[in-house]
């Protein structure tokens, strides 16, 4: 089998992050071995190495991140498969076939790129990006060096999702009017240290920080906790946001809809008053030129003082997609749903496995050199992460407001009302007082689906630099390219 050396890659990606054009020459048999390496291991990282590895035909080849206890922790079950911190040495390893990339938000586009310059086939977990500009510059790079690339929102691969298509075109429940994706979960504070956290002694902080900017850090924990902060994570938004917006893409406006119209957002970081500086209660509009789609994220409890399962529930909203249509509606999460009439009574059960084959799917593609087969190509991964970057925009420039101007921001329009009525009523369950708590409304911001750029009277320079992620920019040695 040729394969092509990727020493030149990493000569001058390990000097400054350099682009180069180097296109794939991998041609797998049907029955050859899939070499896959593993870029970061935290528990997301480590599931994905199971889940591979489960599939026929696939060995796990290498093992990367930039705490060496995470590293440790996944050779534990995997002793011969070779370990790093960088992963450029991944890149320049003629033995990998392809990547999967489980690290923090703000590496993946960069992973991504690299491993595409260095012809290697790329599984990449949601969110995409870390802004709309980096998925855009990732999905032109997949195309480029013709790689197959994967996106990690797995219930594609999951056969409800046909069914759900299928029982909607039937008609029996009438016209979809408007669409409604939740997440109600709950979480905590990360905590406000006095002092600066210093990152633990097995981890190479500067190879984890990668694209992010440098600054101190006072949260809790070092891993994980950094969802919670725009510097590195998107938050609640950004991490659940892209499975059920891609839910909504795909059953319902069939990816035609690959950014809306107009977007705006409200909330709050409520409750906890830690150094998370991501909203923990959120909630948008999408206007997509045909059919609504309301997003409505809650990680404070049901009332003050209940935990467990007592999460905030409202106007069926338990679901984490609900299709509301003129005779009735579909209600469903990960292992599938339900459709009903307005009297409760159930029309059809839709049982769902979670998207289970999603690991097989990408094997098959990368097997086959052949992108069509993917059920989640990453350009639709794309469009779906960036659907929750436009609602997280728009909270970012936001400003305090009252119910009357939320409720203003499309006048008349029932489901807003309700999601704004319910925003408050949450609050007022959790005994927070909305005239001293740190809310936000944002502006409707407008976006040019050709160019996914803003325009129009909110297209103000800081609404843009949200868009190609100026306002904090990238480090040097580890910059996005303007040209992969």
């Amino acid at each position: 089998m040729p394969k092509l050396s990727r020493r030149g890659f990493v000569k001058g990606a390990l000097a400054a992050g350099a682009a180069m054009t180097l296109p794939s020459m991998e041609v797998l048999g049907a029955n050859e071995r899939v070499n896959l390496g593993f870029i970061g291991l935290g528990g997301r990282g480590r599931h994905s190495a199971n889940w591979f590895n489960s599939v026929d035909g696939t060995r796990v080849a290498a093992l990367c991140d930039p705490d060496t206890k995470h590293i440790e922790r996944a050779a534990k079950k995997y002793p011969k498969a070779k370990k790093m911190q960088d992963m450029r040495h991944m890149m320049e390893d003629d033995d990998i076939d392809a990547v999967v990339i489980s690290t923090c938000n703000h590496w993946h586009v960069l992973a991504g790129i690299w491993a595409a310059q260095a012809g290697k086939d790329i599984y990449v977990e949601k969110p995409l990006s870390w802004n709309v500009w980096e998925g855009r510059q990732l999905v032109d790079a997949v195309r480029k060096y013709n790689v197959i690339a994967q996106g990690g929102t797995q219930q594609r691969s999951d056969p409800l999702q046909k069914r759900i298509k299928d029982f909607l075109d039937s008609g029996e429940l009438g016209k979809i009017k408007y669409v409604r994706c939740n997440r109600y979960g709950l979480r905590g504070s990360i905590g406000k240290r006095k002092e600066p956290l210093s990152p633990p002694d097995s981890c190479d902080y500067n190879l984890w920080l990668g694209p992010a900017k440098d600054e101190s850090i006072y949260r809790d924990r070092f891993h994980y906790q950094w969802h919670w902060v725009w510097n590195t994570g998107n938050g609640e938004c950004g991490n659940w946001g892209p499975h059920l917006l891609d839910d909504a893409r795909n059953v319902v406006y069939r990816d035609q809809k690959t950014m809306p119209l107009r977007v705006v957002a409200g909330g709050g970081r409520l409750g906890w008053d830690d150094v998370g500086d991501t909203p923990n209660t959120h909630f948008a509009y999408y206007d997509t030129g045909g059919v609504p789609l309301i997003l409505d994220v809650h990680n404070l409890p049901l009332k003050k003082g209940t935990g467990g399962g007592d999460v905030w529930e409202k106007y069926r909203t338990r679901a984490f997609l609900c299709i509301m249509c003129e005779n009735g509606y579909y209600a469903g999460g990960r292992g599938g749903g339900s459709a009903y009439d307005y009297d409760g009574n159930k029309i059809k059960n839709f049982p769902g496995n979670g998207g289970g084959g999603h690991a097989q799917n990408f094997i098959d593609a990368v097997r086959a050199r052949d992108s069509s087969i993917l059920n989640a190509p990453v350009e639709e991964t794309h469009y779906s992460t960036a659907w929750c970057h436009m609602a997280n925009n728009s909270y970012m420039v936001g400003d305090e407001f009252t119910p009357e101007e939320a409720k203003e921001m499309i006048e008349g329009y029932k489901p807003w009302q309700n999601v704004v009525e319910g925003f408050y009523e949450h609050l007022e369950a959790n005994e927070i007082d909305p005239d001293k708590a740190d809310i936000k409304l944002g502006p409707m911001l407008e976006v040019d689906p050709q160019t996914e750029s803003l325009r129009g009277p909110t297209a103000t320079a800081k609404a843009r630099s949200l868009m190609d992620g100026s306002w904090r920019g990238y480090r040097d040695g580890f910059e996005v390219p303007e040209d992969a």
